[in-house]
């Protein structure tokens, strides 16, 4: 009877059902609709402004109602104006003052720091990091009452030291410098944490080999540590070569681009395009710029690409 009972109680129990697989193609929309609004956003405020900003680089037209097609007028003009080239001459002019100077700087006190042991390293950071989160307007305002010629603290220690006083923002051969170190000022400790968090990313058994293999501090510095820190320089490198190729601030608030021109930058000489109400000119200039900054930026990532 045993046996018979089982039998009937299999046939009344009901049959497991295998699990279904996930159903791709049916939720595939519920992805779609979480990034529509980056689509949306990015179409709204990114697409197309660039789209309508190149179409009006094609065009004379300085605000009004009435436009003129003008074909690569504004990009002739640019191309064939003295004072587009000196902007970009003082930019790149700035660049030399800044990034090697500070990449170099950076690499080596990240270089010094991750050997240090220190007690108040959060503090350390927190205090380098701040010129980089103040406001430029203020650091700049701040700036000019250093300098300043007359009054200025910086005039004043050269006078302690029987040194003359130097014109730092009203001559042709100090406002560039001026201003190279106001932003060596502010994003030097940007630089420090990005080289310092790249050492601090290398695997510690590289370096116990190289130890066991006799490298010295200085040879593990430079044939290790630097090459395998090579795609945060590239990074540094084209992020501050696109802060420096539209800064504006910087020698607007210290200078105004003067004397003579001699520190009016190209985010600078763009704007005094777009003051004048020259906006195909300043579409134009943009775009130039753009490409300039993009072949600059391909060249830094190619030279500190790993070689195959």
């Amino acid at each position: 009877m045993s046996l018979l009972a089982n039998r009937v109680a299999a046939r009344r129990a009901p049959a497991t059902r295998p699990a279904r697989a996930a159903r791709g193609p049916r939720t595939g929309w519920r992805g779609l609709l979480l990034v529509t609004p980056f689509f949306v956003f990015f179409a709204a405020f990114a697409a197309y402004p660039l789209y309508y900003a190149f179409q009006l680089s094609f065009l004379d037209w300085h605000g009004g109602a009435t436009y003129r097609w003008a074909g690569l007028d504004n990009y002739r003009y640019l191309l064939t104006n003295p004072d587009f080239w000196a902007a970009l001459g003082n930019t790149a002019l700035i660049w030399l003052l800044i990034v090697p100077l500070q990449t170099i700087g950076a690499i080596a006190a990240a270089g010094a720091l991750s050997r240090a042991r220190l007690r108040f390293t959060r503090l350390l950071r927190t205090a380098v990091i701040i010129p980089y989160v103040t406001p430029l307007a203020a650091m700049a305002q701040a700036f000019i009452l250093i300098f300043d010629r007359d009054y200025g603290v910086v005039n004043h220690l050269l006078g302690l030291a029987g040194l003359p006083h130097v014109e730092w923002l009203t001559s042709t051969e100090w406002s560039k410098v001026t201003i190279a170190l106001l932003v060596l000022w502010k994003t030097s400790g940007f630089a420090l944490i990005v080289m310092l968090a790249a050492i601090q990313g290398i695997p510690q058994e590289v370096y116990e080999a190289a130890a066991l293999d006799g490298a010295g501090p200085l040879t593990t510095f430079w044939r290790i540590t630097v090459p395998l820190m090579r795609h945060a320089i590239a990074f540094f490198v084209v992020i501050s070569t696109l802060g420096i190729s539209q800064m504006f601030l910087e020698p607007y608030v210290l200078t105004d681009g003067g004397p003579y021109n001699s520190s009016t930058t190209s985010g600078l000489y763009l704007f005094q395009h777009i003051g004048a109400s020259d906006l195909g000119t300043g579409a134009a200039n943009t775009f130039l710029l753009v490409a300039m900054v993009l072949a600059l930026s391909l060249a830094a990532v190619r030279l500190f690409r790993e070689s195959k």
